[in-house]
């Protein structure tokens, strides 16, 4: 009985082994497979990036030329388009009429210095014979108020000269300053009317200008930058993909906040010694951004979003950590990260699409594996945020 015991139990353990073993080898059969991917390290390098701003190329100085004398239009000295120099001669209305009036003017004045002098010796000759009593005292009261009034006169004969001086210099209209001209709204023989008819409009263009918009709060930036500026800060992209070998400075900061966009007006100077940048242009400003230095960048492809918070997985070992990190501003195709990593991790920039946080992974990729990675596919984690160069370091 006691061996029969012995037998049934040696059996039953050979069962539960066996058992036991066929569900070890389905669980093995059924766990996911290791993840292949690739790899490379968070770097730290020394890196200068700018943020970026629309801007519109604008004179520093700029002026509508408009008569302020009526007349005809009888001489254009400027050729449309250049560069004239402060002072230089641009319109002439018909002078005929103001120079008769300047003409009259000066013979006025000429008669009434006639007048005084006249009148300045009766008076002396009256007060003489006042002391000799020889003279009414009415006579010489006289005297003394022609003589006033001859003084007065003079004073609005000058006064008239000097007007018919001003209209007759007014016939003539000259650059107020150094700058190009435009074309000419006026043609010879045009009637103007003073105020109102525009002739032409002259702009400065050494130095010149670049407007942008800035939000409220990073006013307290661009304050700082006014005082403190290097020949880096601001550097000017033009329309056609150059950058303008000038650095510019901080010319002015509007006097307070939109309050309808809430924003910011800024100026910034330029020399312009080749005439390259033209107002009305359009370019891109780039300012230099306070974090520039040494930053930890990844390639941007290895980055994933997930409703506005960006990751990345880590390779510890066989296994991958998902780790959210903050971005900072594009360098190519890298990124910099401001927070979340360290210098020396290893990121999987490629075959991460198929991953979850402590999933399994294996270095190295199958060929046709890795093509479709670097493609972007689609996972339970996202796609990549952009394709690109693995390790490539950003060009400064």
């Amino acid at each position: 009985m006691k061996n029969r015991y012995t037998l049934s139990t040696l059996a039953l353990g050979l069962l539960l082994w066996a058992g036991c073993k066929s569900k070890d080898k389905n669980a093995a059969a059924t766990a996911p497979p290791a993840t292949p991917v690739n790899v490379t390290e968070a770097k730290t390098i020394n890196s200068t990036y700018y943020d970026k701003y629309q801007a519109t190329v604008v004179a520093l100085n700029s002026v509508e030329l408009r008569s302020q004398v009526a007349g005809f239009i009888t001489g254009i000295f400027f050729k449309e388009g250049e560069t004239v120099t402060k002072g230089k001669l641009l319109y002439e209305i018909d002078r005929r009429t103001y120079e008769a009036a300047y003409q009259q003017a000066l013979a006025n004045l000429a008669s009434a210095e006639a007048n005084l002098v006249k009148a300045q010796k009766d008076a002396d000759r009256y007060t003489f014979l006042l002391k000799q009593d020889a003279v009414a005292r009415q006579t010489y009261d006289q005297a003394v108020a022609t003589l006033a009034t001859s003084k007065a006169q003079v004073q609005v004969a000058r006064a008239g000269v000097a007007t018919a001086r001003t209209n007759l210099s007014y016939s003539q209209i000259r650059a107020p300053f150094t700058g190009r001209i435009g074309i000419s709204q006026v043609r010879l023989g045009a009637q103007v009317t003073p105020g109102t008819t525009i002739l032409n409009t002259i702009s400065s263009e050494r130095p010149i200008g670049a407007d942008f918009v800035v939000n409220e709060q990073d006013i307290d930036r661009f304050y700082r930058l006014q005082r403190h500026t290097t020949d880096s800060t601001f550097r000017l992209k033009l329309s056609d993909g150059k950058m303008y070998n000038q650095a510019g400075t901080i010319y002015a900061i509007d006097r307070g906040v939109n309050n309808l966009t809430g924003t910011v007006k800024i100026r910034v100077k330029f020399a312009n010694p080749q005439d390259s940048l033209r107002d009305g242009m359009s370019a891109v400003l780039n300012v230099l951004n306070d974090e520039s230095g040494s930053k930890i960048q990844i390639p941007y492809k290895a980055v994933t979003e997930q409703m506005g918070e960006y990751f990345v997985f880590l390779a510890q070992d066989t296994i991958a950590k998902q780790q959210k990190i903050t971005l900072g501003p594009r360098v190519q195709d890298n990124v910099i990260v401001t927070s979340g990593l360290k210098e020396g991790q290893k990121i999987i920039t490629e075959g991460f699409q198929r991953l979850r946080d402590g999933g399994k992974i294996t270095l190295g990729m199958p060929p046709a594996q890795g093509a479709q990675g670097s493609a972007g596919g689609g996972g339970a984690q996202g796609s990549g945020a952009a394709s690109g160069k693995q390790g490539e370091k950003p060009k400064q």
